[in-house]
């Protein structure tokens, strides 16, 4: 497993044994940040980081700083150290459902979710809460999940999806308000 683009690009990261962690393929990365774009400057979070291959990429593509999130940060901070991102990436070790609920309002431009595909329902329901309220106008959520048990937001609106073999990846935003009608009838 290596960073696909960018400054880091081509340098490998580690998915120590025996962890309980499913890094997000190559492919399946290759083709968020071909979504993505420019994502220059960019404010991240990465929920449920495991090796933190997803918010590592968006630095090396020129995001700013991005907060990695999981209850266990030790496969991620390996890969943190050795490529020398001690000052671009924070490794915050909690429960991303408790972490989310004391994020202030419009802390992040992106948030990756890649959790247990086994736990999707549930992490549904507790982060969506949160999750508009986090984004900074026009941020996105992409969510990474099973094919069979997908992630679902009510809070945010759909943009995209797409498959790639059981991995379904969806980018999320806040839904766009429709426009009042200035003489207040309807």
């Amino acid at each position: 497993m290596r960073v696909i683009a960018g400054r880091l690009g081509g340098r490998q990261l580690l998915a120590p044994k025996g962890w309980k962690v499913r890094p997000t393929s190559e492919r399946v990365r290759e083709a968020i940040f071909s979504a993505l774009g420019d994502i220059g400057g960019m404010r991240v979070a990465d929920l449920y980081c495991g090796t933190g291959a997803l918010g590592i990429e968006a630095i090396s593509r020129g995001a700013g700083p991005a907060v990695l999130v999981d209850r266990e940060t030790r496969p991620a901070m390996g890969n943190v150290h050795n490529l020398g991102l001690t000052g671009e990436a924070e490794l915050v070790r909690a429960e991303a459902p408790e972490w989310i609920a004391n994020v202030p309002d419009g802390s992040f431009d992106l948030v990756f979710l890649d959790p247990p595909y086994r736990d999707a329902t549930r992490i549904a329901g507790e982060l969506d809460p949160h999750l508009a309220r986090i984004l900074a106008p026009g941020g996105r959520v992409i969510a990474e999940s099973d094919r069979r048990g997908p992630l679902e937001f009510p809070s945010l609106e759909t943009v995209r999806e797409r498959r790639y073999g059981r991995t379904v990846v969806t980018f999320h935003r806040v839904p766009s308000q429709p426009p009042q009608d200035p003489t207040g009838t309807e």
